[in-house]
């Protein structure tokens, strides 16, 4: 506390980010990253790039980035916005199209970045509660609001939704934005790019940390008709109009291209998750459906936070959140097949 501080510094509470250790030795299932390196075609493009022309600022429309998304999507370049990861393009969203005078409506158990930007930004919202199997019942967002935002699929649970029902949803609501964040999309969900033609209140945001395995380059980026892409263009060059640097581009397009790279890698942490959870199942674990990079997890015979630390006493470290409907689950990012053996072995032994 300061009283320095301006007020609103007084009423954050702040996001609270995975543990990332400073010392080597740990087996780290906790914060979703891929367990793969790069394509190879990303970090020689970084390479290329560090070169004499960092001391020229970089293109601050991003362009040839947009051009490669926008191509894969069959959009315009002008519907694609790009940002310093996901969060950043989640930030300016909440700022340039969910702030309304009805509430903005997302699950209770949900990725919380949300609430903090809520009141960063002096948000009215809703937590909408996800049902006793963790499912977001879309039925339940049939209500008044000023805006939607639900993650899809869903973080920390990791569960989907049906394409057909957020489309009902989209259709239900035209004179509201509804975002879908697709951070974890590529692992098995069903994304909402496509309907982006249709409705002009769809706003879908992905990113290129998990699945491209770029967690450390930060990007990210929305796909939305004109109006919408406009308004985070605004709030973007009222903030800072150079959120990517010249390696963070090159790495992104280069990456974004490599198709072979990340079908294979894809395939690789899909394949993991699967004989992950068959394997959770056989120690009496409880695993939610995923279609995300993680596992969502609990023992009914061990709480949730006992598991984490007797797993990071055994240097594994998985994210265990403090909210009382979730305090016992575990989430479980997906690591290499020699990481899943690792923290099997140590549960094993914790469950026994």
């Amino acid at each position: 506390m300061s009283h320095f501080w301006s007020p609103i510094v007084h009423s954050l509470i702040p996001y609270v980010a995975g543990e990332q250790p400073t010392t080597g030795g740990m087996t780290k299932l906790n914060t979703n990253e891929s367990p793969y390196g790069p394509s190879p075609l990303a970090l020689e493009a970084i390479s290329r790039a560090t070169s004499d022309t960092l001391r020229l600022y970089p293109d601050s429309t991003a362009r040839e980035l947009r051009i490669a998304i926008a191509e894969s999507f069959g959009v315009d370049k002008d519907e694609i916005f790009v940002g310093n990861g996901s969060d950043e393009v989640l930030a300016h969203t909440f700022q340039g199209l969910l702030n309304h005078e009805e509430p903005l409506l997302f699950p209770d158990i949900s990725y919380s970045f949300y609430p903090t930007y809520c009141r960063l930004y002096g948000i009215t919202f809703r937590q909408v509660p996800v049902d006793d199997q963790m499912r977001v019942r879309l039925d339940d967002y049939r209500q008044s609001c000023g805006a939607i935002i639900l993650p899809n699929p869903n973080a920390p649970t990791g569960i989907g939704l049906p394409l057909s029902g957020i489309e009902a949803l989209v259709r239900e609501h035209p004179d509201q934005v509804v975002v879908i964040d697709e951070a974890y999309v590529d692992f098995g969900g069903e994304s909402a790019v496509p309907l982006v033609r249709t409705y002009p209140n769809l706003l879908v945001v992905q990113t290129l940390s998990k699945s491209r395995g770029l967690a450390g380059l930060r990007v990210g980026f929305a796909v939305g008709q004109r109006p919408l892409i406009e308004a985070l263009e605004r709030v973007k060059d009222s903030f800072n109009s150079y959120p990517l640097d010249r390696l963070a581009l090159a790495g992104a397009v280069a990456a974004w291209k490599d198709r072979d790279w990340f079908e294979r890698h894809r395939a690789m942490i899909i394949a993991s998750r699967e004989r992950l959870a068959a394997a959770l199942g056989e120690l009496g674990f409880h695993v939610l459906p995923s279609s995300a990079n993680f596992l969502f997890a609990r023992h009914p015979n061990r709480p949730g936070a006992e598991l984490a630390a007797e797993l990071r006493s055994r240097n594994i470290l998985v994210r265990r959140f403090s909210a009382e409907r979730i305090g016992d689950f575990l989430r479980i990012s997906i690591g290499t097949d020699d990481e899943c053996d690792r923290l099997l072995a140590a549960l094993k032994e914790i469950v026994s």
